[in-house]
């Protein structure tokens, strides 16, 4: 995946008169662009082919984040009154926010028991091979069950952990031995029910990066 993309983003940054082929020579020149892609930080965004420098946040720009973090539906002129600037001023910052890709999306947050989820589970997933393209494949394979809201690769004995949502343990079962325990290079699967959820909190603790001290 790593390779597609830079190759792609590299052919962006070929003049088209030269019909995107290049020699030895001509690639080696370009070893610099490809470092440059390959080691983009959270501190830099890929716009167009080009990696930017992302704009420093300052206090404001924490505070609208927050704001939003918080109530995704707050009116700009609301927005602006709780961060303590105008409102076309707090827009174009939130604007640049979004173009910087600090916020990613908004989203209504759904009651997944009201709505009949009333069970979530755990499952811990080890596979036969962690080859990347198999790990790959086993992402593109879990990102298409609808039952599985979240998946993390973690480091240990483990290769995934998976977080599934289901009407009932019935639903689940099904889905754990139809789909998730026979797929292809799954060689153990172990599950944990949840009792209850005594903690959610989305986003990220955005008063930590205010309290730490800049470098």
């Amino acid at each position: 995946m790593i390779v597609r993309v830079w190759v792609i983003l590299l052919l962006k940054r070929v003049p088209k008169r030269s019909n995107r082929t290049c020699s030895a020579s001509c690639l080696a020149a370009f070893l610099p662009a490809i470092h440059e892609i390959l080691t983009v930080g959270p501190d830099r965004v890929i716009e167009d082919g080009v990696v930017m420098k992302r704009a420093k946040l300052d206090d404001i720009d924490l505070q609208i984040l927050n704001e939003l973090q918080e109530n995704g539906r707050i009116t700009n002129v609301e927005l602006a009154k709780r961060v303590g600037i105008s409102p076309p001023p707090c827009l174009r910052r939130v604007r640049a926010l979004e173009k910087a890709g600090y916020i990613t999306g908004y989203h209504a947050e759904l009651d997944g028991p009201g709505l009949g989820f009333d069970v979530t589970v755990f499952a811990m997933v080890g596979l036969h091979s962690q080859a990347e393209a198999d790990l790959q494949a086993f992402e593109q394979l879990v990102g298409a069950w609808p039952q599985v809201r979240e998946c993390h690769m973690l480091n240990g004995e483990i290769d995934f952990i998976l977080k599934c949502v289901a009407p009932d343990l019935a639903s689940f079962q099904s889905f754990l031995t139809e789909k998730l325990t026979p797929a292809p290079n799954v060689a153990s699967v172990r599950t944990s029910l949840t009792i209850r959820r005594s903690k959610h909190a989305p986003g990220v603790p955005l008063d930590e990066l205010v309290a730490r001290p800049e470098a």
